[in-house]
């Protein structure tokens, strides 16, 4: 038979960055780990779960495929899907809570969710950078996660963001890329050391960065890169005696010949670019160009754009060890420069 309220159990979180049929499957192995789902309990039909939630029939599909690849659902022709076997524990459920989607970001989710194996259920959301919404996300958990990984980046209002973080028992908090001032207890952290980072990444460019005279950095205000990123690059540029600068704003610069920008956001990269083509500027013979982030597709762009990055795939696995093994380290991440013809 089919528990009654059975969409009180089976529901999607619009709000929410897991894909769907991933949720789909999250609820149902909920249900089963919390006494909701007894053995041989009857499903929806695809059709009725695709109408009832709003989802494609694929969706649906999908969840229910991979809970009777694990063992857990079996189903009789004419009949559908039932619950074949209950004796199933999932040993994690996390909240995973990212500052924002982006290329490197996926490839930190894609990382943690498979060092992570089969045995955790993990609800995503993004906050796009938006303290408010953030705090109200962490307000607003009622599961009984047994971890939260946070990416504690903010555009307004970060300074305020250790206090509702110092409300998530420290034995469940994992923070990730950014250590936060105002966190008490013992607690897991995979960092990244900006103001060291960028100063060691410039010092192995230094040989190729001689040719040039000028050093920017365009950083546009109301950032959410962390100002560490400036206190290392200024004392770069001081110890090895290179004229520099801040940018906020690359459109209303006045590119020359003999200067190198370090582009930290993908939009500002995008309009170097195009104003180096307006201007016939060469990159890595007239004017250097190094990007923060390192994506595939930087391979090729401009013959292969110099990059500055952390390493993300490394930087979810880390995550996920620490949960697994129970270690509440500070590990820093590792960060490298990735020289190509653009300087």
């Amino acid at each position: 038979m089919k528990p009654v309220g059975i969409y009180d159990i089976i529901r999607i979180d619009e709000f929410s960055a897991t894909p769907k049929y991933q949720q789909l499957i999250n609820c149902i192995l909920k249900g089963i780990e919390h006494g909701r789902f007894k053995q041989q309990d009857t499903l929806p039909s695809i059709n009725d779960l695709s109408y009832e939630l709003d989802v494609s029939r694929d969706t649906a599909e999908k969840g229910y495929r991979y809970l009777k690849k694990i063992g857990v659902l079996g189903s009789v022709p004419g009949k559908g899907y039932f619950i074949k076997n209950t004796e199933f524990e999932q040993a994690y459920n996390i909240c995973l809570l990212f500052n924002k989607l982006s290329a490197h970001k996926k490839i930190i989710y894609d990382a943690f969710v498979a060092a992570m194996g089969a045995n955790a259920a993990i609800d995503f959301y993004v906050y796009n950078n938006d303290y408010t919404l953030f705090r109200k996300l962490v307000s607003n958990k009622t599961e009984d996660y047994t971890h939260y990984v946070i990416i504690p980046h903010f555009i307004e209002g970060g300074e305020k963001a250790h206090e509702i973080i110092n409300t998530i028992p420290k034995d469940k908090l994992i923070l990730l890329d950014k250590q936060i001032n105002g966190i008490t207890g013992d607690y897991a952290a995979v960092y990244e050391n900006f103001s060291k980072d960028i100063y060691q990444a410039l010092e192995q460019a230094a040989d190729r960065l001689s040719k040039y005279h000028t050093i920017k950095i365009i950083f546009p205000d109301n950032s959410y890169y962390p100002q560490e990123i400036l206190d290392g690059f200024n004392r770069f540029c001081q110890d090895y005696a290179f004229n520099y600068k801040v940018i906020s704003n690359i459109a209303k610069e006045d590119i020359q010949p003999g200067e190198t920008y370090i582009t930290v956001m993908e939009d500002d990269l995008v309009k170097l670019i195009e104003k180096l083509m307006q201007l016939t500027l060469k990159a890595g013979t007239d004017v250097g160009v190094i990007s923060y982030n390192e994506t595939p597709i930087k391979k090729i762009i401009l013959d292969g754009i110099t990059t500055i990055s952390t390493d993300f795939n490394e930087m979810g696995k880390m995550a996920a060890q620490l949960i697994l093994q129970q270690k509440r380290q500070h590990v820093e991440v590792p960060f490298k420069l990735t020289l190509r013809n653009s300087v």
